[in-house]
């Protein structure tokens, strides 16, 4: 089974992802900041992470850089999103493999996971 890291510090969203992620058949986990969101990688390994550009603590790009510079996660796959558009995170990270403007539709989401992880 796909491992899912959804990482958001709005809670309530990042349940509700996970929760739709659980239903299509992969194993979804959350965190409410960047620095959560590592040691939660350390102790699942995920396949692919949704991840929240602007959070407390660590941003999305901050975490982005610390999970790429881990050769444990050099497979694992990130989405990036943002209510901002994406020229401007990429003047602060360029690492990632999809991005997604919020609001976004699910179906957009779980075409583009299902393209990186399949089932």
């Amino acid at each position: 089974m796909k491992t899912i890291l959804v990482v958001d510090d709005e809670l309530g969203s990042a349940e509700v992802l996970s929760l739709i992620l659980e239903e299509e058949g992969y194993r979804a986990f959350c965190a409410v900041n960047g620095r959560q969101a590592l040691v939660q990688a350390r102790d699942v390994v995920p396949d692919l992470v949704i991840v929240d550009f602007m959070m407390p603590l660590m941003n999305g790009a901050e975490f982005s850089r610390e999970l790429r510079a881990d050769p444990q996660f050099t497979a694992t796959r990130i989405i990036l999103n943002s209510g901002l558009p994406e020229a401007a995170i990429r003047e602060q990270f360029e690492g990632y493999d999809a991005f997604l403007r919020k609001p976004f539709k699910v179906e957009t989401l779980l075409d583009l996971v299902q393209g990186f992880i399949g089932r």
